[in-house]
C-alpha cells in the first residue's frame, strides 16, 4: 500500500502543533482563586471534560481529511508486461547524388534525401522502447544524434541533415564504422545498423567489407538499402537564368558491396526504387528487429481513502449537532 499523493503528508506536523498551541493557550485561560479549598469538592463534568476536547475532535477531522486527500492505494491486480526495446543506428547518405528527384510524394517529385527523411520519422515514431542514433555521411561520417530515448530531440536533429552539410562523396565504410562507434560500448543484446545510401564507395580509410567484418566481430547487424530507381533519372540543374530544370544521369550503385555487408553480418539487403517501397523496408526492418522483454508491474490499484473519509464526516457530523445541542452559546 502507498500514498498517491503523499506530499500532503508534510502539512500534518503543522496540524499537530497547532493542537499543542490552542490546548497550552487554553490551560492558561480562566478564574483564578486564592486557595485551592475553595473548588475541592466541586468535580467536573462530563459535559465540560467533552467540550476541553472539541480542538483535538477538529484536528483528528482535519488529519483525516489530509489522509484521504492522500489517497491510500493499494495493488489489486498484477500483470506482465512486454516492452521491446533495441539500439540502433540510422547511417543516411546526404552526398549530392541524393539530390536527384525520382522519388513522388503526391505526385510531387521530391529529392531522394527529403523523402527517406518523411520515412525515418515514421520508423523513429514507430519504435518509442528503442534509443536510436543517427549518422550523416557524404566523403566523411559524423554523429548527428547519439543514443537517446528522446526521440522528439532526434527528430529535430534529423530536420539539420542536408545535401552539401559535408564534402562530396560516398564513404559506405566509413559510415559503417562511426556508427559501429556509436553501439561498441551498448550492454543492449540486440545491435543494429540500417545505412541507406545512393551510390558506391569512393572516399575514406576503411573499406565497406572490412567495416561488415568488424561489425560480425561487434555482433551488429548492418541493413544495407539502395536507394535510387534504375537507369536515367532526373537530377536537377539551373539554366543559364537561373531556374530549376532537369538532365538525365546514371547513378552508380553498388549493390554487390551493400550485398556482402548485409551478409557477413547475418542481415538483409533491400533495393528501394520508390517512396512507397521505401516505406515497405523500413516497415519490414520494424517487424524483424524486435526484442521482447517481460517484466511485471502493478496495473490496478484499489482506493482506499473511504477508510479515512468516512470517520472524518462522522466525527464532523457529531461536532456539528454537539456544537447546536448541549454544547450552543447562547449570547
Amino acid at each position: 500500500m502507498n500514498f498517491r499523493d503523499s506530499f500532503i503528508l508534510v502539512l500534518l506536523p503543522f496540524v499537530i502543533l497547532f493542537v499543542f498551541y490552542i490546548k497550552l493557550k487554553t490551560a492558561r485561560t480562566g478564574f483564578r482563586f486564592p486557595s485551592g479549598e475553595l473548588i475541592k469538592s466541586l468535580k467536573t463534568s462530563f459535559k465540560l471534560k467533552l467540550s476541553r476536547q472539541f480542538v483535538l475532535i477538529r484536528a483528528v477531522v482535519v488529519i483525516l481529511v489530509m489522509l484521504t486527500l492522500a489517497r491510500l492505494q493499494s495493488p489489486i491486480e498484477q500483470a506482465e508486461r512486454y516492452t521491446e526495446g533495441i539500439d540502433i543506428v540510422l547511417a543516411l547518405d546526404c552526398s549530392t547524388s541524393m539530390l536527384a528527384e525520382d522519388f513522388k510524394v503526391g505526385g510531387q517529385r521530391m529529392n531522394r534525401l527529403d523523402v527517406i527523411k518523411d520515412v525515418v520519422d515514421d520508423f523513429i515514431n514507430d519504435r518509442p522502447n528503442d534509443r536510436i542514433a543517427m549518422v550523416a555521411f557524404a566523403a566523411r561520417a559524423y554523429t548527428v544524434c547519439p543514443l537517446t530515448l528522446d526521440h522528439s530531440w532526434l527528430l529535430k536533429n534529423l530536420e539539420r541533415v542536408r545535401i552539401g552539410m559535408i564534402e562530396d562523396g560516398t564513404a559506405v565504410g566509413s559510415a559503417i564504422a562511426t556508427s559501429l562507434n556509436r553501439l561498441k560500448d551498448s550492454q543492449t543484446k540486440e545491435k543494429i545498423v540500417i545505412e541507406l545510401t545512393d551510390g558506391r564507395n569512393n572516399v575514406g580509410d576503411i573499406s565497406p567489407v572490412t567495416a561488415a567484418e568488424a561489425a560480425k566481430a561487434l555482433g551488429i547487424k548492418v541493413y544495407t538499402i539502395g536507394a535510387g530507381s534504375k537507369g536515367v533519372v532526373p537530377y536537377p540543374v539551373k539554366d543559364f537564368f537561373g531556374n530549376k530544370t532537369y538532365q538525365g544521369i546514371e547513378i552508380d550503385l553498388d549493390e554487390d558491396t551493400l550485398m556482402k555487408i548485409a551478409s557477413e553480418t547475418d542481415a538483409k539487403y533491400f533495393r528501394a526504387t520508390d517512396t512507397e517501397s521505401l516505406k515497405n523496408i523500413y516497415k519490414e526492418i520494424d517487424k524483424m528487429e524486435k526484442t521482447p522483454m517481460k517484466e511485471k508491474g502493478y496495473v490496478e490499484y484499489k482506493e482506499l481513502f473511504p477508510i479515512f473519509l468516512i470517520p472524518a464526516i462522522f466525527l464532523l457530523f457529531i461536532e456539528i449537532i454537539l456544537d447546536n445541542t448541549i454544547f450552543r452559546k447562547i449570547p
